[in-house]
C-alpha cells in the first residue's frame, strides 16, 4: 500500500504511481475533481490501465445527475490524456432499495426510512450488491474486452412495487405504499438544484439533490436499466460473464429480515443527522417535505426519453 496526496504535486503522484498497472479510483461525491491530477500521473507513470470512480446508476450526461456529470468531466480528461480505462457502473445498490417494515424490524439496517415509491412504482431499475462490486472489478479489471470500455454490472432488474411485494412476503408486514408524483419530484429537483448552487462548494447541500436527481433518472426517466445502457455504449457485465453467481436478492432482504444484514453508511454523521432529525416513525412525506425546499415551479425540468 502506498499513500499519498491527492491534492500534492502531480510528481508526488506519478511516483506513487510508478509500477503500478492498475489504479482503481474510489473517491466520495464531492471530490470527483480530485482524480483529475491522479489520471495526470497516472499517465506519467505508464499506469496500463486507469478506473475512474463511477459506481452509480446509469444515467446520461448533460443536466439529468450533478454527480453523472462530475464525473463525466473527469471521464473526458481521461481520454484527452489517452490514458486507459474502463468504466464501471454498477446500479442502485440493494442495501438501499428496500422500505421500512412498521415493526421497525430492519431499521438496524436502514440509513433512511426510504419509505417513498417514485412515480407509479412500476419503472424498472437495476440492482446490485455492495459486496458484489469488487467481485464484478476482479473480472473487469484483467479482461482486455473492456479496455477503453464502460462496463454495466449488476445483479438483477425490478420495479418498487416488486421490491414492496417481496419484502411484504418476507416480513409478512403490510407495508404502507405512498406514491410520489413525477410532478412532485421535478419539482424536487428544481428546489433542491436551486438552494444546492452556492459559493463557496457545500458537499451537504448537495444531498438533496443527490436523492432528487437519482429519483428523476431511474424512478421516472427510467435510465438505470441494461438496455438504455447498451443503447449508451455499456457492455453488459452478464454477457461478459455468464458464470458469474451475483447475490441474490431474495436471499439479501430475508437476511435484513432476520437481522443478520450489515446496514450501510450507519455510522457517518450526516446519517446520524439525518436519523436523528427525521425519526423513522414519521411518514417520508413528512421527510422529504424538510428536506426538499418549496418551488414555485418545475416546468423547465421536464426532459423525457
Amino acid at each position: 500500500m502506498r499513500l499519498c496526496d491527492l491534492r500534492g504535486s502531480e510528481e508526488s503522484l506519478a511516483e506513487a504511481l510508478t509500477d503500478i498497472d492498475i489504479v482503481i479510483s474510489c473517491v466520495g461525491p464531492a471530490e470527483q475533481q480530485d482524480q483529475i491530477p491522479l489520471a495526470k500521473a497516472a499517465k506519467k507513470a505508464g499506469v496500463k490501465r486507469f478506473v475512474p470512480c463511477g459506481f452509480i446508476t446509469v444515467a446520461p450526461p448533460g443536466g439529468i445527475m450533478w454527480l453523472r456529470d462530475e464525473k463525466e468531466t473527469v471521464y473526458n480528461h481521461i481520454k484527452q490524456l489517452w490514458l486507459p480505462y474502463t468504466i464501471v457502473d454498477v446500479g442502485w445498490w440493494y442495501q438501499l432499495s428496500y422500505p421500512r417494515l412498521e415493526s421497525g424490524r430492519v431499521d438496524y439496517a436502514m440509513t433512511t426510512a426510504n419509505n417513498e415509491i417514485v412515480g407509479d412504482g412500476n419503472t424498472r431499475t437495476a440492482l446490485t450488491d455492495l459486496r458484489d462490486i469488487g467481485r464484478y472489478i476482479a473480472r473487469i479489471i484483467v479482461d482486455d474486452r473492456t479496455l477503453n470500455r464502460m462496463v454495466f454490472a449488476y445483479n438483477t432488474v425490478v420495479t418498487q412495487n416488486q421490491i414492496y411485494d417481496l419484502l411484504e412476503e418476507i416480513g409478512e408486514e403490510k407495508i404502507q405504499r405512498n406514491y410520489v408524483s413525477e410532478e412532485t419530484v421535478y419539482t424536487r429537483v428544481l428546489a433542491a438544484r436551486q438552494s444546492s448552487e452556492t459559493y463557496p462548494f457545500d458537499p451537504v447541500k448537495f444531498i438533496p439533490r443527490y436523492l432528487a436527481e437519482y429519483q428523476l433518472s431511474w424512478g421516472i426517466r427510467g435510465d438505470n436499466n441494461p438496455e438504455y445502457a447498451k443503447y449508451l455504449g455499456y457492455l453488459d457485465a452478464k454477457e461478459l460473464y455468464p458464470d458469474f453467481r451475483p447475490t441474490d436478492f431474495r436471499e439479501y432482504l430475508e437476511s435484513v429480515v432476520r437481522g443478520t444484514a450489515k446496514g450501510i453508511y450507519t455510522d457517518r454523521t450526516i446519517s446520524r443527522a439525518q436519523q436523528r432529525e427525521f425519526p423513522r416513525t414519521e411518514s417520508s412525506d413528512s421527510l422529504y417535505t424538510r428536506i426538499f425546499p418549496r418551488a414555485e415551479s418545475s416546468d423547465s425540468l421536464y426532459m423525457s426519453r
